[in-house]
């Protein structure tokens, strides 16, 4: 027993009545997470070394495939703790910061998208401008402030968790930390910890998706005004692999959401697998969208493997 309830450590949960089965159930977790590290790594190794793609679209798709791996890395020690080692005790302060940058990289990854987005209206509403407008500094500017906007606007939250008592069950429903499931076992006052999330995701989520399905109506706007039908399918296949990626997050959020709000009554296991196609769907799917659709990606890949089979 512990002296004080609210130093015991925190117990993660894997799959609530399929534990005996938790070493198969590992194994497509180990290929998910290792497709998505080979993925967005070899991503990542082709944007920095192809000059070709030392353009904004690609450096803002770095920063994507940084942040899904960013959350992968996050999220994988524990979930495979709890899978192959039936690992589930962890530390408070621990919790914690696997909670602020669960958060964090999931309003940065809904950032990054936007700015894809703008990527995609200036390209293709103000061609001509795209270079003056799209500098590598005010790239860089956009970067910056999609993470600071993500790391600065998570901490309020974060913060009081620190110093909140635990002293209900120290049982956690997922295989990591997660902001709203930590609250609801402290033994304090946490209506702003119940308020401002909501309100977060009103400014940060919610807006973004707006912003850029409005980007998107100007983008059709000025797509239907060319004359030619060719050059019309060219403008639009310029945006699908963007398209593609948004609605793998938007779908994701939602379905997570509705599971949350009116699954009151559906199965535990349904709750957790929803939250893992959430976490690993979009970081799984978003370089194979763009390996696929992207003709320079798939040129560089082409190119990365040929000079590999010579050597």
């Amino acid at each position: 027993m512990w002296p004080n309830s609210s130093d015991a450590p925190f117990l993660l949960t894997g799959f609530l009545g399929l534990e005996m089965i938790h070493h198969w159930i590992s194994i497509p977790f180990f290929v998910i997470y290792f497709s998505i590290i080979l993925g967005n790594g070899t991503l990542l190794f082709i944007i920095w070394n192809d000059h070709s793609l030392h353009e904004p679209m690609y450096y803002f798709l770095a920063v994507l495939a940084s942040t899904d791996l960013g959350m992968t890395l996050t999220t994988m020690p524990t979930v495979l703790g709890v899978l192959v080692l039936n690992q589930r005790e962890i530390a408070h302060e621990a919790c914690f910061i696997q909670s602020y940058f669960i958060h964090s990289l999931a309003i940065v990854e809904s950032g990054v998208l936007l700015a894809m987005s703008y990527d995609r209206f200036v390209a293709i509403c103000t061609p001509l401008h795209y270079n003056s407008i799209l500098t590598n500094s005010r790239v860089m500017k956009m970067a910056v402030g999609v993470l600071l906007r993500a790391f600065v606007s998570i901490v309020p939250p974060i913060l009081p968790l620190f110093w909140f008592p635990y002293c209900h069950s120290h049982v956690l429903s997922h295989a990591f930390c997660l902001h709203q499931d930590v609250m609801k076992l402290a033994c304090a006052d946490i209506t702003f910890n119940r308020i401002y999330p909501v309100v977060l995701v009103a400014l940060t989520f919610f807006l973004d998706a707006l912003i850029i399905v409005f980007s998107y109506v100007l983008i059709l706007k000025t797509v239907m005004g060319i004359a030619s039908g060719e050059e019309r399918a060219k403008a639009l296949n310029t945006c699908v692999s963007h398209i593609s990626c948004v609605l793998v997050f938007y779908i994701t959020v939602i379905g997570l959401t509705f599971i949350h709000r009116f699954g009151k009554n559906a199965p535990h296991v349904v709750h957790i697998t929803m939250s893992y196609v959430y976490f690993l769907f979009p970081p799984f799917m978003n370089p194979i969208i763009y390996s696929i659709k992207t003709k320079q990606i798939q040129r560089s890949v082409l190119r990365l493997l040929s000079k590999h089979s010579r050597t």
